[in-house]
């Protein structure tokens, strides 16, 4: 009896043995050692923004029919109020694009038309870009609607990937940024769909100081499927922490009266 007793322990032991051995061999999830992912995130997701800013930019759209410049300026109020509107070229002047009250809204000028933009049009292009209706407004925040992994960490950069939380309307299906330690700014991020096919990469140049910000003044979004293809943001000013109040941010605003 006390030999079979032996025999049993000395199997359990080799049992839990094999079945730790199979656990370390399975990948595992880097683990943030002191390290807030979410405000990571939403420091990259909120750089341009601050408290408040205005900004002007030029949009230039590289695809395999066509090649285009456009030229706008843009507002927000904390994360919630923006509005951006194109100054060029003349036949799209006026043309602008409202986030407020949770909503979002196009402004046509030639039709005098608003339209308001159902979620399911928020990974649409805008103005025939590959810039999204999405990455206009940020109507959803990453840093609250996905869940945060640390994938990788290196001397340089953290990479974290983003999954969707199971209650969250998002575009995207994932999201892995690779966010540099100097200054805590984006090198890249990548968004896949729901079959996590890669669909686009953001890189980020042109890193200058703004007063107070330290900010890469220069957007390129590459489409996995269309290298041939680009759209290229280039900031041309920055201005944060305005005295702009929330009713600026209005449908009257946004028709430019």
């Amino acid at each position: 009896m006390h030999t079979s007793n032996s025999l049993l322990r000395a199997l359990k032991a080799m049992a839990i043995m094999v079945i730790m051995a199979c656990m370390t061999a399975l990948p595992q999830p880097v683990r943030a050692q002191g390290v807030n992912l979410q405000q990571l995130v939403r420091q990259v997701e909120e750089q341009y923004n601050g408290d408040s800013s205005h900004i002007t930019a030029t949009m230039h759209i590289v695809t395999r029919q066509w090649e285009r410049s456009i030229t706008l300026e843009g507002w927000s109020l904390g994360r919630e109020l923006c509005l951006t509107r194109i100054l060029e070229p003349a036949k799209e002047k006026g043309v602008s694009t409202l986030k407020a009250d949770k909503q979002v809204w196009n402004y046509l000028p030639k039709v005098d038309r608003v339209i308001k933009i159902p979620p399911s049009m928020m990974g649409a292009p805008w103005m025939g870009s590959h810039i999204t209706n999405e990455d206009l407004v940020k109507s959803s925040h990453v840093d609250l609607d996905y869940a945060l992994t640390l994938e990788e960490e290196t001397a340089d950069f953290w990479r974290i990937a983003c999954t969707p939380k199971t209650d969250a309307a998002v575009v995207w299906g994932r999201i892995v940024y690779t966010i540099l330690k100097d200054h805590t700014i984006p090198r890249d991020i990548a968004y896949y769909d729901d079959a996590m096919v890669k669909v686009r990469t953001i890189r980020f140049e042109d890193v200058q100081h703004v007063g107070d910000h330290v900010l890469p003044l220069r957007m390129i979004v590459q489409p996995s499927e269309m290298p041939d293809e680009q759209t290229i943001l280039q900031y041309r000013t920055i201005t944060f922490d305005l005295p702009l109040e929330e009713s600026f941010f209005s449908l009257r605003t946004l028709k430019g009266k």
